[in-house]
């Protein structure tokens, strides 16, 4: 009876998790003030190149962003009130299911590559994202249920130098594509084109057209444009100026084909905002006007910020007077609740919390959860010769949610061959580890750090402490030993400290402070490592129990 009745549970709970209503507060940063007001940035973590669309109701409003190598990838982001937003699914399992090729190509790491700058859509009954890979196309995948399962991605157009792509379907039925061009494979940028699709948006029957050029000029390095249509005007919104450094533009034009006139709607000002640009116009059933955007903050990514929007001019003139806002009150809406994006886990539910992701296609041997409230990590086979994690596919990691932060967690790492290890990351182009490490019969607590991982710079180590097992399998068949350990990194000013307790009580700092450097388009990350060198050996694991993130 116990057993029927936990499945039952389960049934009725995992749906409900795997929906995200799990109403979580952060404890580090929400930008609802309580009293009608919100703070930008309305999420405070890495959602870089930001596009949001209304849904069937007109009150719910999904989010996406560029997810790169990340996996699963493309982030489904829902709020009723363009504030408070809660993780409720990712569109893509893998890269690219169902393309057994491209599924072995993304199965090691490759960083920046893969989703770059997505679209989200609604029409016709059925929710769109297209997004450009500038390796190997447009690709596009749909469904009618954006917090249910996303079909197959279908490739859209073979080729490479496609990036940011948006659809417009037109009152006729027609349907457009703008798109940007990376520099890095097509070896020229900073225009804008447009082509016509097939009414379904699964393939392209027109030839591009540049609509845009900002080359030679203050528009340089336009991209991420987002198409829309309002009051017969065509309008393509996009960055220009650079990541940094630059400002919102939009265009408008009574032909999908231009020529367009443009003018800048959003810059940084006297603010404090740099390079506010590139994200999503929205239009909700109230009559109000939005801007959701990105703001480059170097090591902890790409911020995701909430401006009103001015059309009396005729133009789109977004924040006060042109310049991003800090404070503001909160769009109207019927909703009142607090959610923000989840951090901790309890590891309580045998599924993997939305808030993780892997740095390559997901593998088994990875790591699983399991039924005992813990989500366990095995040690990955580094190759011979290995010199830092920065190809190390099992990285189990999520984004910074604040400025200032504390990560504690409880694990067990489990070893059956000298020299396994395991322990909590801030990953990046650098990076700092503190790893429990298997020497012989005994442990030893470490300090890994790297700098400049991506050019292959070996890492360095430092050793803190030695450790005692606290257990010890009391058999003779493979037997393993344990570590049992609390361990801790503290954020601020995009320093981190490291702390390890074995009781969870009395906290000793130590190794050295670390600065924290973003990854390849994609701010700083943390969360667990496990790793080994024996090619041979059975592989060893992290049972972590719980994580918990607080100020």
């Amino acid at each position: 009876m116990v057993t029927r009745l936990c499945l039952i549970c389960l049934t009725l709970v995992i749906p409900f998790l795997a929906s995200g209503q799990t109403d979580y507060v952060s404890g580090v940063w929400s930008p609802d003030n309580g009293d009608g007001t919100y703070t930008n940035p309305v999420i405070n973590a890495d959602y870089s190149d930001p596009d949001v669309c209304v849904g069937a109701s007109g009150e719910d409003y999904y989010l996406t962003a560029s997810s790169f190598n990340c996996v699963p990838g493309l982030p489904i982001l829902h709020s009723r009130d363009l504030v408070n937003w809660e993780i409720i699914n990712y569109a893509l399992t893998s890269l690219y299911e169902g393309d057994a090729q491209l599924e072995k190509h993304f199965s090691t790491p490759q960083h920046g590559n893969g989703v770059w700058a997505p679209s989200i859509r609604y029409h016709d009954g059925w929710y769109y994202i297209y997004w450009g890979d500038p390796d190997f196309g447009v690709y596009m995948v749909k469904t009618q249920d954006p917090a249910g399962r996303w079909e197959k991605p279908v490739c859209v157009i073979k080729g490479q130098g496609y990036i940011d792509t948006t659809p417009l379907w037109d009152e006729d039925g027609r349907c457009y594509l703008v798109n940007g061009w990376a520099n890095s494979r097509a070896k020229f940028a900073s225009v804008l084109t447009v082509r016509e699709m097939s009414a379904d948006g699964t393939r392209a029957i027109g030839q591009p057209v540049i609509v845009f050029d900002g080359n030679g000029t203050e528009n340089r390095t336009c991209e991420g444009p987002k198409f829309y249509k309002r009051d017969g005007w065509y309008w393509i919104m996009c960055p220009a100026g650079g990541v940094p450094t630059g400002f919102q533009l939009a265009m408008r034009s009574k032909s999908p084909y231009g020529p367009y006139e443009h003018k800048i709607v959003l810059a940084q000002g006297k603010t404090n905002i740099n390079g506010p640009h590139q994200g999503a116009w929205v239009h909700t059933k109230y009559g109000e006007d939005w801007f959701l955007h990105f703001q480059d903050k170097e090591a902890y990514g790409r911020v995701v910020h909430l401006n009103p929007v001015d059309w009396t001019t005729g133009w789109p003139i977004m924040g006060k007077n042109g310049e991003p806002v800090t404070t503001y009150r909160k769009p109207k809406s019927n909703s009142t609740a607090i959610i923000n994006p989840v951090e901790s886990d309890e590891f309580n539910v045998p599924m993997m919390g939305k808030q993780w992701e892997w740095h390559a296609n997901y593998d088994e041997k990875y790591g699983v959860p399991t039924a005992f409230g813990t989500f366990r990590i095995y040690t990955y086979k580094l190759s011979e010769g290995w010199k830092n994690f920065w190809e190390v596919p099992n990285l189990l990691l999520q984004k910074t949610p604040a400025d200032a932060f504390t990560v504690t967690t409880k694990i067990r790492m489990t070893s059956k061959a000298d020299g396994q290890f395991g322990g909590l990351i801030m990953m990046g182009l650098d990076y700092s580890a503190l790893v429990v490490r298997r020497v012989g019969s005994i442990f030893e607590l470490v300090q890994m750090t790297c700098h400049a991982a991506d050019k292959g710079n070996p890492q360095t180590e430092r050793i803190i402490a030695s450790l005692k097992p606290t257990a010890e399998d009391q058999i003779d068949y493979k037997p393993g030993i344990h570590e049992d350990i609390y361990l801790r990194l503290t954020v601020n000013d995009s320093k981190v400290r490291f702390a390890w307790s074995q009781n969870g009580k009395k906290f000793t700092e130590c190794g050295d402070v670390f600065q924290m450097k973003e990854g390849k388009w994609i701010g700083a990350k943390f969360g667990f490592v496990a790793a080994e060198t024996d090619p041979k050996c059975d592989r060893g694991w992290v049972d972590a129990d719980w994580i918990r993130v607080t100020k």
